[in-house]
């Protein structure tokens, strides 16, 4: 999961991390990577650069035909819960038309899982605009039901009651100051209200921001890093939207319009996602930057504490 650093632009990253409660981010080392891939599998790709942005990292690689594709790597994972999870959710969507990326590769590597995926075309979007915002509010809808027939995929996991595996931790929250302490009371008062699981049968990417949202000549061309991707109520990745563009570059006609958007939620979906996004990002923030991004994280976090 990556958050802002000092240059105040925001990327909302992997749901996955380490174990390791107050570790960074593992990153990864492509040419190991590529060189493990080919033991394991026979496959030999050829590496050709890392992809922008992240705190775990990806990479452009190259295939025998010279097609290129991106090699991810997801530390302390299991090859099998990402193909009964978020990969089941991608191919549900993809046979539907939605613009995700297919995966060519998946290959358990030590504790790791290395995929490898369609590189899409276009490039990410650094801020939305308001026309690229109804786009992406467009997509978003036709993510509502998809999973109705697939009871087998798991549900969102909202971690309000207790820690997530190496993301979403209440510790730092409660030992950081005062203010962020005050907000993980509220996180988990909101816990004890709502199930821990998220109900709905919708595709659930849980990581839609800008920096995952692809465009080319003013069109939105896919969406990417659907890692952390499972069954529930669509809707919340209109509440992880709103954190991706909390940034003080962010159009404020985008920001506006989306803060409308989440007012017209039902209460019941819009208070756990909240909470959820507002303890991962302030637990983030702590433990991976600078005060001065903790307290940004908590101004946003504290506008729908209640």
């Amino acid at each position: 999961m990556d958050v802002a650093g000092a240059a105040g632009s925001v990327i909302i990253g992997p749901v996955t991390s380490p174990p390791q409660s107050r570790a960074r981010a593992e990153r990864l080392d492509a040419a190991r990577t590529v060189d493990a891939l080919h033991a394991r599998t026979g496959v030999r790709l050829t590496l050709d650069g890392p992809c922008p942005g992240g705190q775990v990292g990806a990479a452009y690689v190259r295939w025998p035909d010279h097609h290129r594709s991106v090699l991810k790597w997801r530390p302390h994972s299991r090859a099998a819960d990402m193909e009964a999870g978020p990969l089941a959710v991608t191919e549900v969507l993809r046979l539907g038309g939605y613009p995700a990326p297919a995966t060519e590769l998946i290959a358990q590597v030590g504790h790791a899982v290395v995929l490898v995926q369609e590189l899409l075309p276009g490039t990410k979007i650094d801020h939305l605009d308001l026309r690229s915002l109804e786009r992406a509010l467009e997509l978003n809808r036709l993510q509502t039901d998809r999973l109705v027939d697939r009871p087998d995929i798991p549900t969102v996991e909202l971690f309000l009651r207790e820690d997530g595996p190496g993301y979403c931790l209440h510790d730092p929250l409660r030992r950081h100051d005062r203010r962020s302490a005050a907000l993980e009371h509220w996180i988990a008062d909101v816990g004890a209200e709502y199930p821990a699981h998220m109900a709905g049968h919708d595709a659930v990417h849980m990581d839609f921001h800008p920096g995952n949202i692809l465009a080319s000549g003013g069109s939105i061309t896919g969406v990417i890093d659907w890692d952390g991707a499972a069954r529930g109520d669509r809707r919340f990745d209109l509440v992880t939207l709103r954190f991706g563009i909390h940034s003080k570059n962010a159009d404020p006609r985008v920001t506006r319009h989306l803060d409308a958007v989440l007012d017209s939620l039902p209460e019941d979906m819009l208070r756990p996602a909240w909470a959820h996004m507002s303890l991962r990002m302030v637990d983030w923030a702590i433990r991976h930057f600078t005060s001065g991004d903790v307290e940004r994280w908590l101004d946003l976090a504290e506008q729908r504490v209640k």
